[in-house]
């Protein structure tokens, strides 16, 4: 049976293709590496980009150190994903410690692999290869160009997938994957979802995204048969009201508006949803309910508390996930200067309660908040 080291051993190679550590056991430090080969001075390195603090720093390390590097990282990160030419891996390691590791033989033919020290940055979806929901949605040129007024829609779209690939050990392959995509809108991302889930990655998925805006629903569901996509419908309703599922893999909502964002995330906790990816938008409700009076001061600038109200908001949404047995982490989505809407929450289910309860009645208590979300699971809402 591999071990870890003998794995590494192997693979720090002119075959190593890539590798992806992610999933931390702490939150406040390295959140993801990179590993990709470099050649610099006719010498093979492998060039590691640590992300931590919105910002990506690199080490070149020869393979030998590169497999203490990993041996070493990997007791701070829970999941790998790594590729040689000839084999795919997947290491978990447990929260006990205990590690698993998956090794499949590659079934197509790899890529040529980009050598150079300086490249551009590489995106899931390529500039230069033509996705026909990118070109019909404005995004793509027929010749795989990005439109230049579209370029920040194109990288928030990678972005996503960047996330959906952190999730992937979480999602089954050996049967259908349903996921619900409340406040669908244009849906660049649902389409973006199932490209990437099903067309790259093989994975038998079902995505139902829910909107209501008719003209859009109709729109995003002629774009889905145009491309195939059968798995994939569109549906006009309110999440609130939404009733058309019993068993829920992933439950996404991109900024659905104020407390609708509420209701999907305890729709998502109802079905024991695996995954949530949430991406909150006006958070309105706790503005008008926050009050303090040490922070008083501070709440006399309208800008100040709408700003602070939105992050009480998020924050105590994560908290609740927590306690109802969800692994809880608030994530940047995109840079500021393209949106201030910028905080995407993901939670996988653990089925761990967490024991913050009392911490959470503490911070209701001290800004006298009751939010939509926690009304709604203790059932003093009904959704």
């Amino acid at each position: 049976m591999d071990t870890l080291k003998s794995v590494l051993d192997k693979s720090f190679n002119i075959d190593f293709v890539s590798a992806v550590l992610s999933n931390p056991r702490e939150k406040d430090g390295t959140v993801k590496v990179k590993i990709r080969p470099v050649m610099k001075q006719d010498r093979l390195l492998f060039q590691c980009e640590e992300y931590r603090n919105n910002q990506a720093f690199h080490l070149n390390l020869e393979a030998e150190a590169t497999s203490e590097y990993v041996e070493n990282q990997m007791k701070v990160f829970k999941q790998m994903q790594m590729e040689t030419r000839q084999f795919r891996y997947q290491v978990l390691v447990s929260k006990k410690g205990k590690m698993t590791i998956q090794k499949r033989l590659q079934t197509a033919e790899v890529k040529e692999v980009n050598y150079s020290h300086n490249r551009a940055k590489h995106y899931i979806l390529e500039e230069g290869k033509t996705v026909p929901f990118l070109r019909d949605l404005g995004v793509m040129t027929k010749t795989g160009e990005i439109v230049r007024t579209k370029f920040d829609k194109f990288r928030q779209i990678n972005r996503f997938l960047e996330f959906i690939e952190d999730i992937l050990p979480q999602l089954p392959k050996d049967r259908e994957v349903t996921i619900l995509d409340f406040g669908c809108g244009k849906s660049y991302l649902t389409f973006a979802m199932y490209y990437y889930l099903h067309e790259l990655n093989g994975y038998d998925i079902r995505i139902i995204g829910l909107d209501l805006k008719t003209d859009v629903i109709e729109a995003c569901n002629q774009l889905a048969k145009k491309y195939g996509y059968r798995k994939l419908k569109f549906l006009e309703g309110n999440i609130a009201d939404y009733t058309g599922s019993d068993e829920v893999d992933m439950v996404v909502t991109l900024h659905a508006c104020d407390t609708a964002t509420d209701f999907a995330l305890a729709k998502a906790v109802g079905w024991k949803a695996k995954v949530i990816l949430s991406v909150p938008c006006c958070q309105h409700e706790l503005n008008g309910q926050m009050a303090n009076e040490v922070l008083a001061p501070l709440f006399s600038y309208g800008l100040i508390k709408e700003r602070m109200a939105a992050l009480v908001t998020d924050s105590l949404r994560a908290e609740y996930l927590k306690r109802e047995g969800y692994d809880t982490q608030i994530l940047e989505f995109i840079d500021m200067e393209h949106t201030p809407k910028n905080i995407l929450i993901r939670a996988v289910y653990t089925g761990k309660r967490g024991d913050n309860d009392e911490a959470i009645c503490a911070c209701e208590k001290m800004l006298h908040v009751q939010p939509t979300l926690g009304k709604l699971l203790k059932g003093e809402i009904y959704d």
